[in-house]
């Protein structure tokens, strides 16, 4: 039987709402501008993963124009990243940040979509993929990819192994394995990934992994958990706010080096009490706002994907007012 040829030329790509009213290909009010233009690959149908959480999964019965909360549309390719290179060139847009879905000919399209941006000008490109062996984290860095996100999204293997499907395409293991094997092709401070909160996780798996991310030299962000419609956990809630502020604050004082998950102490039910730093210390570095701003690539803001313009706000696109920083005090109490 002969080989069928995969397609390695996409026409058509997917563009953040807020990306394609920032390049002026949709008309639409932003409550906050992106800074990162966000692009997803298009395929005629869903992502042959099955994670629980996404509309993308194979098994979802969401929309395919969603990832998360925010709507995806899709437009030609050409045009798109030709009026992108434009807009870069005017700064308006400072960073490309491509999600890949899993699909037979995804690498050749990612290998594709890079070269072409990289024609256009010469800004910075991250992709969140799901590389599975080493030769796709190569031929990204060929491309021209100049960070790489291997998503976690759990925050220990049991919860792994339950949203993202055990016997799938992922593993716990490889996926540790490609972040190594990404850190060796990139270098450290090029490779990311991220943390879903509110999967089921307690305050200190989450923290300890963090930990071990920064340990290795892999960035980690932080996304709260988005009930999405059609999706197996659409019945699922947020992470409460407070816990979520509590691991903003865990992440971005290990992630700057101030302190460490051995230092932090944690009631029975894995919950921080303790951050182990002077009550000064942290309230200055909670009433400076950084680690409540959205956390990932260098200029990477990405405004509202886990929650409505109205709030609550887990991941702030800009800087805190001073309403806000006071609010975010608030919710720290014995944990200080």
């Amino acid at each position: 039987m002969q080989r069928q040829k995969l397609d390695t030329n996409p026409s058509l790509i997917r563009l953040s709402s807020g990306t394609a009213i920032v390049l002026g290909l949709q008309q639409g009010k932003l409550d906050a501008r992106p800074t990162t233009a966000y692009l997803m690959t298009y395929k005629d149908g869903k992502c042959t993963a099955n994670c629980c959480f996404c509309a993308q999964a194979r098994g979802s019965k969401g929309s395919a124009e969603l990832l998360s909360r925010v709507t995806w549309p899709t437009f030609p390719i050409k045009e798109a990243l030709s009026v992108l290179g434009n807009e870069f060139k005017q700064n308006k847009i400072r960073r490309v940040c491509i999600q890949a879905l899993n699909y037979p000919e995804v690498f050749a399209h990612l290998e594709a979509i890079v070269r072409e941006i990289k024609k256009e000008a010469t800004i910075p490109v991250s992709v969140s993929c799901q590389p599975l062996e080493k030769a796709n984290i190569e031929r990204m860095a060929n491309a021209g990819v100049d960070r790489l996100g291997v998503p976690l999204d759990a925050a220990s293997e049991t919860i792994f192994n339950r949203v993202k499907g055990k016997g799938g395409s992922y593993s716990w293991n490889n996926q540790f394995r490609m972040l190594t094997e990404a850190l060796a092709v990139f270098g450290k401070g090029n490779v990311s990934t991220h943390l879903i909160v509110g999967l089921g996780e307690t305050e200190l798996e989450a923290v300890h992994i963090i930990q071990r991310c920064v340990d290795m030299s892999v960035s980690p962000g932080l996304f709260a958990f988005t009930p999405i419609r059609g999706t197996g956990l659409e019945k699922n809630s947020p992470p409460k706010l407070e816990s979520y502020r509590r691991m903003q604050l865990a992440r971005f004082l290990i992630v700057k080096g101030i302190a460490q998950v051995d230092g932090m102490c944690f009631d029975k039910d894995g919950k921080i009490v303790n951050f182990g730093m002077p009550k000064e210390v942290l309230e200055d570095v909670v009433l400076s706002g950084e680690p409540f701003l959205t956390s990932g690539c260098p200029d990477c803001n990405r405004p509202f994907y886990n929650e409505k313009p109205s709030g609550p706000i887990y991941n702030y696109p800009r800087k805190l007012t001073y309403r806000e920083l006071r609010a975010v005090r608030l919710q720290f109490t014995s944990s200080f």
